[in-house]
């Protein structure tokens, strides 16, 4: 194991030998930089619990596109940072968890010392410009916090933050003439023409604020900030680099590029000067606002008075722990208690608070609006985190859940599309993936009784979504009963996807005592059947005049017909109706032997070598755990005579998948649904179809685990005989009673309770019916 790995687990342990019931410490299980290496696309710097701000390292300027075509090396850096980088360019305020696109890399900072340098520099040659090397064995993070200590300016450099503030605590090693460099330049899946307009005001020499318009993965953005620092800056300036003006106007009566209080720029990277003692600190607070500097003033006096910097830490872990101690579990060893609160940190990144302290924001019409009675929230990574986090938060989140739906809602209120959200973020939608998976969160939202939601205005927005003839092939699907190759791309995953969705708005429908649009929408859940080639056994790609694509490979994930899978994987995906999709396979033994082959056949690196967001790291025979499609297929054993063959199955994903080290997830964490199936499968049980108000059973990871589900109820999961060879179920109990089928309702969930597993090495037959 890696010696750094191992060096965290045994300060975790220590950690837990001093912690009382009363007074549980869950900081140190967690170890922001799992899935920083490679494939995960996880930051390590600080944050609170789903906040608006995520301040951590970047460690790279690789951009987007290279004379007008994509760079695939800009791919990794999702997130900004990765692990295997020896270079900090610094530290910027927005970031997404996990994502296979991006955006973001808001409000950049970096502290230096000597001579000013405002280029970034390059990472062969970081004294050419003001990046920093650094190493990870002067590196720490933790929920909530960052340290990290920049080698080439001497500089120690600490992170923590507030909601809506991101906090900086610099020491000085070294004085001299030292600069705080504000790259608005700087950007995530950064491109030449990605910043529209930049603005920075000088209130006074202790004082800054300034927005950004970018244009990108969202198509119209703007940030809003405001800097306080501790100490008095003694002059600024910036530079535009090669961006040359077309129109001065008059503005050439000031010497504007020193000393001038307004910075006004496309392209504009700031510097704010300072002499500094050895020892001495900076400190600075920055406030974030997607409405207003006003609204950023406001956010950093309500937030973050005064100078406190470890208060503000000690606040923010403080949070954490209130939000971990959500489940407390005993896991059979140190490492794997590391796994599993690192992914219950990852599930609670996002989606993320989108709106000032007053309750404003922008919205999707770009207009401000004020959310009443409810948080508003963005980060909608639907396409992931509809499977399994947005379920978890209905046991573990519900009151924040409901504000999601209800910010949902809100963005469907102010679409032109009259949609609900696809992919969208900061008052835009930017339409990644496929299907419409807000229908699915926001179902199983409302069934689950979600606090504050409108059961028949959310019913209204399902359906107009799920209308709308425009958006991706759903003409050819309303009218046909699927997607035409030929009229729309994806056509199979597509069909699937929305079949699956469709079931949904019909339990919704049948809710709330809509009977007409119960028999619509449930005629369409069964459009998965059309997709279906009972000659070749999978679901195949069909065109307009009803025929089926000639051209078929049932294991490329890169031909026509699917997004990010192939047909052996996509064609599982029935999840409102596994017996059903059984009986096209020729019955409940058949299935399992197709199951089996799914997890045993090799996938030759050719049939995914075009994909960017499948690797082998994800892929476990051809199975492809490191993305989305398949994350419920272990547990499709369930509806064959072989249930113990999920929990088999489970307990193999594990340790492949998710390991406690920097390269440790098995793909993108994608907003924290990787984390999710995690955290499901730890306890025991999963998701497979949300809206159904029921789990399917797997293999527990717990010894024990209790979840505190609400109104004080507490649900508890216990595994006897637990070990890593025992991984098959013996008998299960529901508060005593045994069950004996494999699955589990979550009403039985929310009452609290316990669900006694007893475990054993070989696979038992008899308890399930």
């Amino acid at each position: 194991m890696n010696p750094k790995i191992i060096r965290f687990l045994a300060i975790t342990c220590l950690f837990a030998s001093t912690a009382t019931a009363q007074t549980k410490n869950y900081i140190p299980f967690v170890n922001p930089l799992i899935g920083t290496e490679r494939m995960g696309h996880t930051y390590p710097g600080a944050t609170v619990p789903f906040g608006m701000v995520q301040l951590s390292p970047d460690t790279d300027t690789i951009p987007y596109e290279v004379n007008g075509k994509y760079q695939p090396e800009v791919y990794p850096y999702c997130a900004g940072y990765q692990y295997a980088d020896k270079t900090i360019v610094g530290f910027s305020h927005t970031h997404f968890s996990g994502t296979g696109h991006s955006d973001l890399g808001d409000i950049l900072v970096m502290p230096t010392v000597g001579a000013l340098q405002l280029n970034p520099g390059t990472a062969s040659d970081p004294a050419s410009g003001y990046r920093s090397s650094f190493s990870h064995q002067k590196e720490k993070a933790e929920a909530g916090y960052y340290r990290v200590h920049l080698e080439d300016h001497n500089i120690d450099a600490e992170l923590t933050t507030t909601t809506r503030v991101g906090l900086h605590r610099y020491t000085f090693r070294s004085g001299g003439p030292a600069h705080l460099v504000l790259d608005l330049v700087h950007n995530i899946y950064n491109h030449s023409q990605k910043n529209v307009w930049t603005f920075v005001r000088v209130e006074n020499d202790t004082l800054i604020t300034g927005y950004r318009q970018t244009t990108g993965w969202a198509k119209t953005r703007t940030q809003y900030f405001a800097i306080a620092f501790s100490r008095a800056f003694k002059g600024f300036g910036y530079n535009t680099g090669s961006d040359k003006e077309t129109y001065r106007g008059f503005w050439g009566k000031f010497n504007t590029r020193s000393n001038f209080r307004e910075m006004i720029a496309r392209q504009l990277r700031a510097h704010f000067d300072f002499d500094m003692k050895d020892g001495e600190q900076l400190l600075l607070k920055v406030a974030l606002s997607p409405v207003s500097t006003e609204g950023a003033l406001r956010n950093l006096r309500q937030e973050a008075g005064g100078w406190n910097f470890d208060g503000w830490k000690a606040s923010a872990q403080q949070q954490w722990n209130r939000e971990l101690a959500r489940v407390d579990a005993e896991l059979m060893d140190s490492s794997e208690r590391v796994n599993f609160y690192t992914a219950l940190y990852h599930s609670f990144l996002s989606p993320t608070v989108y709106g000032d302290v007053d309750g404003r924001y922008k919205g999707l019409d770009q207009n401000v609006h004020t959310a009443k009675g409810f948080t508003n929230y963005t980060t909608f990574s639907l396409w992931d985190t509809y499977r399994a986090l947005h379920p978890l938060f209905t046991i573990l989140q519900p009151q924040r859940n409901g504000d999601m739906v209800r910010s949902m809602l809100a963005h469907y209120q102010q679409s032109a599309q009259h949609m609900l959200p696809v992919w969208s973020h900061h008052a835009n939608e930017n339409w990644c993936m496929i299907g419409y998976h807000s229908v699915p969160v926001l179902v199983d939202a409302v069934l689950k009784g979600a606090p504050g939601v409108d059961a028949r205005a959310g019913l209204e927005a399902c359906v107009t979504t799920a209308r709308n003839r425009q958006y991706e092939g759903l003409a050819s699907y309303i009218d046909g009963g699927y997607v035409a190759e030929d009229r729309s791309g994806a056509s199979v995953s597509k069909t699937l996807e929305y079949a699956y969705d469709d079931w949904c708005i019909a339990q919704l429908a049948k809710k709330v005592g809509r009977n007409d649009l119960y028999a619509e929408f449930n005629k369409r859940a069964h459009n998965y059947r059309n997709a279906w080639d009972a000659a070749t056994g999978f679901m195949r790609p069909r065109l307009a005049d009803g025929t089926f694509k000639k051209e078929f490979d049932v294991l490329s994930t890169h031909q026509a017909g699917y997004i990010e899978g192939n047909a052996w994987n996509y064609s599982l995906y029935v999840p409102h109706a596994p017996d059903s999709l059984a009986a096209l396979y020729g019955g409940r033994s058949r299935f399992a032997a197709h199951l089996d082959s799914l997890f045993t056949m090799e996938l030759p690196d050719k049939y995914f070598a075009e994909t960017e967001d499948i690797t082998r790291d994800g892929i476990i025979g051809n199975y492809v755990h490191g993305n989305e499609p398949s994350h419920h297929v272990a547990y499709l054993f369930n509806w064959t005579d072989a249930p113990w063959k999920t929990q088999e199955r489970i307990r193999s994903i594990f340790p492949r998948m998710y390991r406690p080290t920097p390269d440790g997830l098995g793909g993108n964490d994608d907003c924290g649904q990787m984390s999710a199936w995690y955290l499901f499968s730890a306890l025991g049980f999963y998701p497979v179809a949300p809206g159904s108000g029921e789990y399917a059973l797997g293999s527990p990871l717990v010894r024990n685990a209790a979840l505190q589900v609400g109104s004080g109820k507490t649900f508890r999961v216990e595994a006897v005989n637990q070990s890593a060879a025992n991984v098959f179920i013996q008998s299960v109990t529901l508060n005593g009673n045994p069950l004996h089928k494999p699955f589990l309702k979550h009403a039985d969930i929310m009452k609290g309770g316990t669900l006694r597993f007893v475990m054993g090495a070989t696979p038992n037959t008899g308890w399930y019916r």
